[in-house]
């Protein structure tokens, strides 16, 4: 219950990429008990600290989600936005948002051109973001900057935590707030071990536009090892096959091997020898996943410098970038446990 409420927590929060202080204040407030010091660099991760004698490892969960933001504000007060991040255009359409203005946080909708004034053509065409906009009931242009919105103003899909039958949950934003959950309750367990190792546990920005904060937080810990902290698409719903992805919700956390057809990930042996270990010494289910798309901070990490040894542990998640992403709680827990255990040991390994 309590992983579930700080995942809840978590996931009803906003924050987009380049815009994730709210994110990062829970974060900070929910750690730091658990940890020696904590602090934020310059490009806005916030690095948790807890010391120890032995190797330095780095836990890396992403705190920012995919968004939207006002490029421009038409006379009639309608907002036009470009995408921040990756979204499937057809998920965004008649989606209600938050809009997150100067004099606070507005209510908006996505709205298009009605299909009743469509051409038959157009009728059969899926809509594309560059022909949606945002009404936030403004009567102009003049009234919406009123309202503090302006070019820049930072959107994310108003969408509340819900629970579905047999232990699955629903909202937007488990891209990556599940990483960020199952990273603060891995810290809590191994704060009441003594542990051979110094761990920076960090809530970096901007993966979902090119893995930035991992870049540089990585550059500036210089860590001997590292794990990204994440979720993965599974196969186990319709449209699509086991040839996508072998995975399966229900059956444990998910060990990276390689994403994006190695064009991402490869990871260290040493490390998926280090995680495969681990779960089996403490009956961990687990999964191994070679994936052909989509990667993790650990593609920037693994690169930093001369090369940091890295590897992925993900919760299996349906629906990833739309509003309603789905997992499994068991399946959070388990990936906790697994980073929480493979830390305690790490000195075996490293």
């Amino acid at each position: 219950m309590e992983l579930e409420k700080l995942l809840e927590k978590l996931s009803n929060a906003h924050g987009i990429s380049g815009y994730e202080n709210n994110v990062k204040q829970i974060m900070e407030d929910e750690i730091t008990p658990y940890v020696d010091e904590t602090r934020t660099d310059k490009m806005g991760n916030l690095i948790a600290t807890k010391k120890g004698d032995g190797p330095t490892v780095m836990l890396a969960a992403h705190m920012d989600e995919i968004g939207l933001m006002v490029q421009y504000i038409d006379d009639n007060g309608f907002l036009h936005f470009v995408k921040i991040g990756g979204w499937f255009d057809q998920t965004l359409h008649s989606q209600r948002v938050a809009v997150h203005g100067t004099n606070g946080q507005l209510t908006g909708v996505i709205g298009s051109k009605p299909p009743h004034v469509m051409k038959e053509e157009d009728r059969n065409k899926p809509v594309k973001a560059e022909d949606m906009f945002i009404d936030i009931g403004a009567k102009d242009k003049e009234d919406a900057m009123k309202m503090g919105v302006d070019v820049g103003t930072a959107i994310s899909i108003d969408r509340d935590f819900a629970t579905l039958a047999n232990g699955l949950v629903t909202c937007k934003a488990f891209d990556n707030r599940a990483g960020i959950t199952m990273l603060i309750d891995a810290m809590k367990q191994i704060s009441e071990t003594k542990v051979n190792a110094t761990i920076h546990a960090v809530g970096t920005v901007q993966e979902e536009v090119g893995l930035k904060g991992a870049r540089t937080s990585a550059f500036g810990l210089n860590p001997d090892v590292a794990i990204a902290v994440d979720v993965t698409f599974p196969g186990d719903h319709p449209g699509i096959s086991k040839n996508d992805s072998a995975l399966e919700m229900g059956k444990g956390a998910v060990i990276t091997v390689v994403d994006a057809s190695g064009r991402g990930l490869i990871a260290d042996r040493t490390v998926i020898k280090w995680l495969k270990e681990t779960a089996e010494e403490n009956e961990i289910p687990y999964q191994l996943n070679v994936g052909g798309g989509g990667t993790t901070d650990a593609t920037a990490i693994h690169l930093t410098r001369e090369g940091i040894p890295s590897s992925t542990i993900s919760v299996p998640t349906r629906y990833i970038h739309s509003p309603v992403e789905v997992l499994s709680l068991e399946d959070l827990r388990s990936c906790a446990d697994l980073i929480a255990k493979a830390v305690q040991n790490i000195d075996k390994y490293f």
